[in-house]
C-alpha cells in the first residue's frame, strides 16, 4: 500500500482499498450480538461509522459532547433503518469528570460491550488547556480516550469472557503522527505555550493514539484477554474536525484532490477493523485504507509506549486528586 494505491483506489491484500466504503467492507457481516460505543458518533466519519454498524445490526451507543447533535444523528439513522438499536450518552473527552460520569451511566445500562471505537477528536486548535489543565489536543485526542478505555476495560473483558466473542478496541489515529515534536511526545513541555505548535501538538496526540493501542494490546495479550486493540488512519476527509484550519485545508485540497476521500470511504477502515472476521486475533497493528501498514519508527517504539502509559496514568491520577 502506498501513494499509488491511494491515488488509484486499487485494492490491497485485504481485498479493499482507499476507494472502498464502510458499507462495502462490512457487506454480509451480521453484528446482531455486538454492542459498540463510538465516541464522536454525532457527525462526520463517526456518524457514518455509527450508521453502518447499526445497519449491520449492532447495538450502537453514540457518545458525544453535543447531545442535540447526537439525538439528530440517532434520528437520521432511524429514519433509514427503523429497527436500528441506537442509544445516546453525553461525553466530553476534555473533562475527566464527564468521562467518569459517562462510564457510570453506561455501566448503569447493564449492556455488554464488544467494540469500543475511540473516534472523537479536535484538530489544529489554538493553544488552550482542558478543564483539568492539560493541553487541549493531547487531553481530548489521547488522554480522554486513555481514561475512557481504562474505565470500560473490565466490562469488555467480562463481555468477551461471558460470550466468547472477541472484543475490539479501535483508536483513530492519523498519518499526521509523522509530524510531531522531537522525540515524539513532549513529556516535559506538554503544557508549554511558548513551544506550542498546533500542527505538532496534533501529530503528538495522534502518535499517542498508536502508542496507546500498542501498549494496551501488549498488556492484554500478556494476561490472555480476548480483546484486540488496533489503530487506524481514516484518510484525508473534509469534516468539522478541520474547522480551525478550513481555509488551509481547502487550498491544500485543490492541489491534492485525488488523495482525499468522502465520508463513506473515510469510515471504511474503522468499520473494517471493528467488524471484519479476517482480523480475528489481529492486534497491535496500524491500518490505512483497510490494510495493515507500517507507521513511523516512533509509533513502534515499545519504550516510548510504556513511558506514555505511565505518564498518562500520572496525569489521570493527578487530576482525580485535585
Amino acid at each position: 500500500m502506498g501513494i499509488f494505491s491511494l491515488l488509484t483506489g486499487i485494492a490491497g491484500p485485504s481485498g479493499f482499498g482507499s476507494a472502498s466504503t464502510a458499507e462495502q467492507v462490512t457487506d454480509g457481516i451480521d453484528a446482531t450480538n455486538l454492542t459498540a460505543i463510538i465516541t464522536g458518533g454525532a457527525s462526520g466519519i463517526g456518524l457514518e461509522t455509527a450508521r453502518v454498524l447499526a445497519l449491520r445490526k449492532a447495538h450502537v451507543v453514540i457518545a458525544a459532547r453535543n447531545i442535540d447533535a447526537a439525538n439528530e444523528a440517532k434520528h437520521l439513522i432511524l429514519k433509514d433503518n427503523e429497527t436500528a438499536r441506537v442509544d445516546v450518552l453525553k461525553l466530553d473527552l476534555c473533562s475527566m469528570k464527564s468521562i467518569r460520569a459517562f462510564a457510570d451511566k453506561f455501566h448503569a445500562l447493564n449492556l455488554p460491550l464488544n467494540v469500543l471505537i475511540n473516534n472523537a477528536g479536535v484538530m489544529f486548535c489554538p493553544y488552550q488547556l482542558s478543564e483539568d489543565g492539560i493541553e487541549m489536543q493531547f487531553a481530548t485526542n489521547h488522554l480522554g480516550h486513555f481514561l475512557l478505555t481504562n474505565l470500560l476495560l473490565d466490562k469488555m473483558k467480562g463481555t468477551a469472557k461471558a460470550t466468547g466473542i472477541e472484543g475490539r478496541i479501535v483508536n483513530l489515529s492519523s498519518i499526521a503522527h509523522l509530524h510531531t515534536y522531537e522525540g515524539g511526545i513532549s513529556f516535559d513541555k506538554i503544557n508549554d505555550q511558548r513551544s506550542y505548535s498546533d500542527k505538532k501538538a496534533y501529530g503528538q496526540s495522534k502518535l499517542a493514539n498508536i502508542l496507546h493501542a500498542n501498549e494496551l494490546s501488549r498488556r492484554l495479550q500478556e494476561e490472555g484477554a480476548n480483546i484486540t486493540v488496533n489503530s487506524v488512519h481514516p484518510g484525508l476527509i473534509m469534516t468539522n474536525l478541520m474547522r480551525h484550519s478550513a481555509l488551509l485545508m481547502r487550498v491544500l485540497k485543490v492541489f491534492t484532490c485525488p488523495m482525499w476521500k468522502n465520508v463513506p470511504q473515510g469510515a471504511a477502515t474503522t468499520c473494517y477493523v471493528a467488524l471484519h472476521p479476517k482480523l480475528k486475533g489481529v492486534t497491535g497493528k496500524y491500518f490505512l485504507d483497510c490494510n495493515e501498514y507500517t507507521p513511523s519508527k516512533l509509533a513502534t517504539d515499545e519504550v516510548l509506549a510504556k513511558k506514555l502509559w505511565d505518564f498518562s496514568n500520572k496525569l489521570v491520577n493527578s487530576a482525580q486528586n485535585n
